[in-house]
């Protein structure tokens, strides 16, 4: 069962009950991601989320991760270009001391200059860990682009520059402005009563005081070429073009083609570029939705011989397959897109994401019976539009490698 409580200052709660299990998972969801920022503030959400765990409420970054494990949990956290999430993960009977954690890194951070400056070094050794990863950095590169000189665009880690820029200061703006009630959603689901996370989030949050924040910018697609030329055995290329946003009617349709084209090894692009033609060990295709726009890719990593080989097979298949995809294709597809859904609400962590997201996307509860129903309710004629609509213009391209004598635009 699935509740939702909207407290006076418009924070809502929201809970999934699991009677089968002896744990729970706790988290606070905030809407405010990469995108937000301005271009001097690249990588300030980034860092906020690692900062919080550098010491709030009283407790040390040690105190802090000694608190939740010496109860055998642990907590963690996520930064996206459209949100940030911290969780907790516990014994049913700590759903409180994981709350009570989540409130004092989000109300009462230390922020500790010193702490500051040490962490820069630690994102620092993550971006050289990105940049070293062709197959991280090529979905970077592809982001910038589809969406050149925006928020959108923009690496979440943010650049050297602008990380070395950013002060205690900056952190307090970010989340005096963003971190406001009608922003975030706490967020539970396991062996839990909803009335008392309800009493528990009430306390800590119920007198944080709604703000107005800024509007997002408008995501504008305009695909163009990146080369990031490399010495490396393979060449990393990915081809991007617009899809459908997280609320637009045709995303179902367009996930499943995309389902259908790269999404496992039964896919059209895995079959013909890696089993029929041995043009890549990795293919696969990703759809990834935004507030007003989408991104519906595909990645493949071959030899520099046969760039143009793979880029111009990958882009035979997916015109192909949205002229002539099959009903035993889609039956698949739905197959899949179903128990990926199912499998990941078998676990507290999963029904909690779920039920946030939702939440944020349609502003209502959605039962997971109401999405299996559209999946089943796409025809064969809906998806086989979706693929046309998707692929109706020119794409972006990103590669990383060296030799590949591609016809860049």
């Amino acid at each position: 069962m699935q509740r939702l409580t909207t407290l006076d200052n418009g924070l809502r709660i929201v809970s999934r009950t699991m009677p089968s299990v002896e744990t729970v998972a706790v988290g606070l969801q905030c809407d405010a991601g990469s995108r937000r920022e301005n271009g001097r503030e690249n990588g300030l959400a980034h860092l906020y989320e690692h900062m919080v765990f550098k010491g709030a409420g009283g407790r040390s970054a040690r105190d802090l991760a000694e608190a939740v494990e010496d109860v055998g949990g642990d907590l963690n956290a996520m930064t996206g270009r459209e949100g940030t999430v911290f969780s907790a993960r516990l014994l049913a009977d700590d759903l409180g001391l994981g709350l009570e954690l989540i409130a004092d890194m989000i109300l009462d951070p230390h922020f500790d200059p010193v702490e500051l400056e040490r962490e820069k070094l630690v994102i620092e050794q993550e971006m050289a860990e990105v940049n070293d990863n062709a197959g991280d950095l090529i979905f970077d590169d592809l982001q910038m682009a589809c969406y050149p000189d925006q928020p959108l665009g923009r690496s979440i880690l943010g650049s050297l520059e602008s990380l070395r820029g950013l002060t205690r200061d900056d952190l307090i703006a970010w989340r005096d402005t963003n971190y406001e009630p009608g922003s975030l959603i706490i967020v539970a689901a396991g062996a839990l009563d909803h009335d008392e996370l309800v009493d528990l989030a009430a306390r800590r949050f119920g007198d944080l005081a709604p703000v107005t924040r800024p509007q997002v910018h408008a995501a504008r697609f305009t695909p163009r070429a990146i080369d990031r030329t490399r010495p490396a055995e393979q060449v990393h290329l990915c081809l991007g073009w617009e899809g459908p946003a997280t609320a637009a009617p045709g995303l179902f349709a367009a996930r499943i083609f995309c389902e259908a084209v790269g999404g496992g090894m039964a896919s059209r692009l895995f079959q013909e570029l890696r089993e029929e033609r041995g043009l890549a060990y990795t293919v696969y295709a990703t759809h990834a939705p935004f507030l007003d726009t989408g991104l519906f890719s595909v990645y493949a990593a071959t030899a520099p011989a046969d760039t143009n080989a793979a880029r111009d097979l990958a882009l035979k298949v997916l015109n192909e397959a949205a002229d002539d995809l099959d009903e035993r294709e889609l039956s698949r597809a739905r197959a899949l897109a179903k128990a990926g859904l199912l499998m990941a609400l078998e676990s507290c962590e999963g029904q909690a994401s779920y039920v946030a997201r939702q939440l944020l996307v349609h502003g209502r509860l959605v039962e997971p019976s109401e999405v299996v129903d559209r999946l089943e309710s796409l025809t064969l004629d809906e998806v086989r539009a979706a693929g046309k609509s998707l692929l109706a213009s020119d794409p972006a391209l990103a590669v990383i490698g060296a030799g590949h004598g591609l016809d860049l635009p």
